[in-house]
């Protein structure tokens, strides 16, 4: 059962989770009340966010919530209160593969000051066996080419060239 206040089932995340957090850190699921955490914030990190307001980032967490196929996971420092890492998966049903499902693993950040601490690795692995719970049959990633030998110390491997088509006008130019 889902918490309306979580994303998605904790319980989907495995076991081996936790364990690899160091004191004070736990890895779940995004909770709505993470804007207040300083999800955005966090986010902030990797790209450019915009002034995602407290009502914005609710509508579109309970958008993300209905639709079932995003599994969104932070790091929370208990310390402070703050999100310090987190990371995204969105699968997609396809016709193909008979009728399969694919992971997307997106928007990987690790707060400024906390890199060095594996973070990124554990949730690279966490979305990784989501996926594999989710039924997906792979799972594909986009990074930049300076990001690929993390990556592939990962286990991902490097499997061709992102293309992307932005619309004139709309919110990438933030």
């Amino acid at each position: 059962m889902v918490s309306s206040n979580s994303l998605f089932d904790g319980s989907l995340l495995g076991a081996s989770a936790q364990s690899s957090m160091p004191p004070n850190h736990i890895i779940r699921p995004l909770e709505l009340t993470d804007f207040r955490k300083g999800y955005i914030e966090c986010l902030a990190n990797l790209t450019v966010v915009g002034d995602v307001t407290e009502q914005m980032f609710a509508e579109s967490f309970e958008d993300m919530q209905r639709a079932g196929c995003y599994f969104v996971i932070v790091i929370e420092d208990l310390e402070v209160t703050k999100i310090v890492a987190t990371g995204t998966l969105v699968v997609e049903q396809k016709f193909i593969r008979m009728c399969g499902r694919v992971g997307h693993i997106e928007d990987i950040v690790v707060a400024k000051g906390q890199q060095g601490k594996r973070f990124g690795f554990t949730i690279i692995k966490q979305l990784m066996e989501l996926a594999t719970a989710t039924g997906c049959y792979k799972s594909i990633l986009d990074c930049s080419p300076d990001n690929v030998p993390f990556y592939e110390k990962c286990g991902l491997e490097n499997k061709g060239i992102q293309m992307a088509a932005y619309v004139p006008g709309a919110a990438h130019k933030l």
